[in-house]
């Protein structure tokens, strides 16, 4: 586990590198909302696509969609999302007027001020607007609380278009919103948010078998990219703590640098959300065997996890901090040992002097080679020892560099970022060396 402290660097790292800034910075921010720069957008599509092709590529049976943000209100009816059980219990301090969610405090006394706190009250997160030019109660819809009930939304469609057989899944990445009391710490709670939803629909007797099955399949995604088995770890909620459409739930939880916290969770949602909607909808959202005919409301085994707090978690166990330099030669350096399918620089282009035009006619030339297959960025600034760590920085697997003996043998330097070893390789073997590299 990194230290408390190391939080308040990432932060400022992760800032200064182009990875993730508070929102309307000019303003002086927006509480809980952030961007992605340059960097930052980078991994956090290379992570959605990993999880994507992890569903999509390695599952047969797993098809995706991408569902409205916005949506019929009695969607969210149906589903319970306006009722009592979609809304924390609120309690406010009546010194500081501070609010907190009843369940997060130790006792009934103000965290900040020691204070005595009013009573709790419930407050449903969802998140409210309108829609047409008058701005009243008939004309209310909610930003989505979850992205999976637009999945449900669309089973029977999903089904019929794309000819799927149960067991099969309906994989989603999308944003949802919820009106959260407490945000925080940095990302890992927002009220803006994307999820990374995967719902498989099962026999109801076969519920058991597949939801310890996607255990295990969840969790070793994590461990593929990166993450120490021991800063993972299953967490089973107890039955007086499940959500009211949830048989089972299970989290798979991080090693944050504050302490143990929910990364994902696995749910047996059982036949409540289909069920629920054919009830309230009249529309049937029953599956029908065409081969024995069978007719059955199939239970759901849910992974949904945040993309944000999933890219904070691989963000923490990438950062390294060297006080006395990578090779103990004095000067604070840092490396994001990120997984080479992460990394939002893949290869980097570096010509060794900037003011030899010769070198950089045949840096341009690789670089071009390299662009089409690879993320790859053209750096001249400084010397190469300092682009060297400010590659290590953005988590830059390789570096190639290009020097006068490149001009007679056509060979380059190829930096490892983790081993920090150099090897001559031919221009024109770079593809397939750098390929090969990230199928290990």
């Amino acid at each position: 586990m990194k230290e408390k402290n190391t939080m308040e660097k990432i932060v400022a790292f992760l800032k200064d590198n182009g990875f993730i800034n508070l929102s309307s910075e000019p303003y002086g921010g927006f509480s809980s909302s952030y961007d992605y720069g340059v960097y930052g957008v980078e991994i956090k599509n290379n992570l959605k696509k990993a999880w994507w092709n992890n569903m999509t590529r390695h599952h047969e049976n797993i098809v995706g969609i991408d569902s409205a943000i916005l949506m019929s209100p009695k969607v969210w009816e149906a589903s319970g999302h306006l009722s009592a059980g979609f809304a924390d219990e609120l309690v406010e301090c009546k010194n500081c007027h501070k609010r907190f969610k009843q369940d997060e405090l130790k006792d009934n006394t103000c965290p900040i001020c020691n204070g005595e706190l009013m009573s709790p009250k419930k407050f449903n997160v969802m998140m409210k607007t309108f829609v047409g030019p008058v701005e009243d109660s008939a004309n209310v819809v909610y930003l989505r609380g979850e992205a999976c009930q637009g999945i449900y939304m669309n089973f029977n469609w999903v089904v019929n278009s794309g000819r799927m057989k149960i067991p099969f899944g309906i994989c989603q990445i999308g944003k949802a919103f919820r009106n959260e009391i407490t945000p925080g710490p940095f990302t890992f709670r927002t009220r803006e948010f994307e999820q990374m939803d995967l719902q498989f629909f099962v026999k109801p007797e076969e519920a058991d078998k597949w939801f310890e099955y996607w255990k295990e399949e969840r969790m070793q995604f994590y461990i593929s990219l990166g993450i120490d088995p021991d800063h993972l770890r299953f967490h089973d909620h107890p039955e007086n703590k499940l959500a009211h459409y949830a048989k089972k739930a299970c989290d798979i939880e991080y090693l944050f640098p504050w302490g143990w916290a929910e990364m994902e969770g696995i749910h047996n949602r059982t036949d409540w959300d289909l069920g629920n909607h054919s009830k309230v909808s009249g529309t049937d959202l029953s599956y029908i065997d065409q081969e024995t005919k069978e007719k059955y409301m199939p239970y759901i085994i849910e992974t949904s996890g945040g993309c944000d707090r999933m890219l904070l978690a691989f963000l923490i166990e990438s950062f390294n901090e060297f006080e006395n330099g990578r090779n103990g030669d004095g000067g604070k350096e840092y490396l994001m040992k990120l997984n080479y399918l992460l990394s939002p620089v893949q290869v980097a282009v570096l010509p060794l002097l900037k003011n030899k035009e010769e070198l950089q006619q045949k840096a341009k030339e690789v670089y071009d080679l390299l662009k089409i297959k690879f993320n790859t960025k053209y750096d001249v600034t400084g010397t190469v020892g300092k682009r060297y760590r400010r590659q290590d920085e953005l988590g830059t697997p390789f570096c190639i560099t290009i020097d006068f003996d490149t001009l007679e043998d056509d060979t380059v330097t190829v930096r490892n970022r983790d081993t920090m070893k150099q090897e001559r390789i031919k221009i024109q073997d770079l593809i397939n060396y750098i390929s090969k590299e990230y199928e290990k």
